[in-house]
């Protein structure tokens, strides 16, 4: 089978559930999102996302993470790499009681990576990856107890192998006379520092010393949707995040996501996720329990 690429019609957030599958780099016209936690490993090369408004170039034979409801678009690779994608739902992975730093990390939008291994140990993921690929063929994809085994050990071997200083996010930097991509790239790093504030057009254009017009026509042309729509998508990935890991108050987490109004951000969540935020919370809210495979078995 040949490897997949990225489907630009593909409605946003829309469920991928447990996949394992061998996909090639291309670059994307536009960022996607989804509400699980997606793995990735490199067989050669190396690709370049812009997850959540900051460049993160990942690196070959070594597995990598983030929680890809952040908006994430790869825009340029080295050698077109062939890669293992593995996405995980956020619930299951919330119940595989991995440590709070690394859960927090992963939600709070980085990309961490593993350091350089081994040959040995990169050998065996990619047999791992070969067999989950395989157990997670067809409609149903829910893995066997076997196979919620291994990724359950994977994802605890993952987050024991990964110090703080690994979890890196490397920010774009204000480069004068920058291409109108990288000029895309400012306006996208901005909204990752400023979701909270009340931001305007004119606010984002400003710091790239653009025109608003040119600055909206400019932005939506490199990763095809608008400005207002990511400030939007990263403002519910924030909210997702504080309903997954915190028990504040609703009120708070819209006001703390950047929404000025409660009914603004009920309008806008029930549109992005198919649910209320209190459904969210319910479905997603990490309480310590017992590990998926435990609640299989009981």
């Amino acid at each position: 089978m040949r490897p997949y690429t990225f489907d630009h019609r593909r409605p946003d957030l829309a469920p991928y559930g447990f996949t394992c599958e061998l996909w090639k780099a291309a670059v994307m016209r536009r960022p996607d999102r989804h509400d699980e936690i997606e793995l990735n490993l490199l067989l050669g090369g190396s690709l370049t996302y812009l997850l959540g408004g900051t460049r993160v170039t990942v690196q070959e034979r070594r597995l990598g993470a983030f929680w890809a409801a952040m908006p994430h678009q790869i825009i340029g690779s080295e050698k077109s790499p062939e890669y293992f994608v593995i996405t995980l739902p956020l619930a299951w992975v919330l119940q595989c009681q991995l440590p709070s730093k690394f859960i927090d990390r992963l939600l709070s939008g980085y990309f961490i990576s593993e350091t350089e291994g081994d040959r040995s140990r990169f050998e065996l993921d990619f047999a791992l990856c070969r067999q989950w690929e395989h157990d997670l063929k067809g409609r149903n994809r829910q893995p066997s107890p076997a196979t919620a085994l291994e990724l359950q050990a994977r994802l605890l071997r993952f987050a024991a192998a990964v110090p703080d200083t690994t979890a890196a996010r490397q920010p774009v930097r204000n480069i004068r006379g920058a291409t109108s991509a990288m000029k895309a790239e400012q306006m996208a790093s901005y909204i990752a520092r400023h979701y909270r504030e009340p931001l305007s057009i004119n606010d984002i254009a400003r710091e790239t010393h653009l025109h608003p017009n040119y600055a909206m026509t400019l932005f939506k042309r490199t990763f095809h949707t608008t400005l207002s729509d990511y400030l939007t998508r990263y403002r519910i990935a924030q909210a997702q995040r504080l309903l997954a890991t915190t028990d504040e108050k609703v009120i708070d987490v819209a006001l703390e996501s950047g929404f000025r109004t409660p009914s603004r951000f009920y309008e806008a969540f029930q549109r992005a996720c198919g649910c209320s935020p209190s459904h969210y919370r319910k479905d997603h809210l990490n309480r310590n329990p017992a590990t998926p495979v435990e609640r299989e078995l009981v």
